[in-house]
């Protein structure tokens, strides 16, 4: 695929993306940014290294930023407090031009992409309605995608 057209791609996946898509494209690009801090690490890159983990972050704050803290206070809290430790992990590896708290973010993000993964398919289940689970997996799934149609600024 030609750079243009896989921008092009990104660009209509981002344009029509529901709200749990657009968390998942979030994490993915976190990861994928690690990925890259990670093996510019390795090669001694330090430009590039500090690039990454800069975007790294930025995502990881958006994500926080993100949150409707209206529809699930205990959970945004968690989240938010989750993102912060993400953050300042990031920051450390890449001031003391450490692996191990890239790895440590990567893996933490990965289990919540595959959270996210997960409760998309449980949304797409024709099985999983709010009638038939009496609100729960469909309803959950609603309300997660909910906690992130807008930004929320008020703590």
């Amino acid at each position: 695929m030609q750079p243009g057209m896989y921008q092009e791609y990104l660009d209509n996946e981002v344009l029509t993306a529901d709200p749990i898509k657009l968390i998942q494209l979030l994490y993915r690009g976190a990861l994928e940014s690690i990925a890259q801090a990670r093996a510019a690490l390795a090669a001694g890159d330090i430009s590039a290294r500090g690039h990454m983990v800069g975007k790294a972050v930025a995502i990881v704050n958006e994500l926080a930023l993100s949150l409707d803290h209206s529809q699930s206070p205990e959970l945004s809290r968690n989240l938010v407090e989750l993102y912060d430790y993400m953050a300042r992990r990031l920051n450390e590896a890449n001031a003391k031009q450490a692996d191990e708290p890239l790895a440590e973010v990567a893996r933490l993000l990965a289990d919540l992409l595959t959270a996210w993964q997960q409760l998309a398919e449980q949304a797409l289940q024709p099985t999983l309605s709010a009638e038939t689970v009496g609100g729960g997996a469909a309803a959950y799934a609603a309300e997660a995608g909910a906690e992130y149609q807008r930004v929320s600024y008020a703590w």
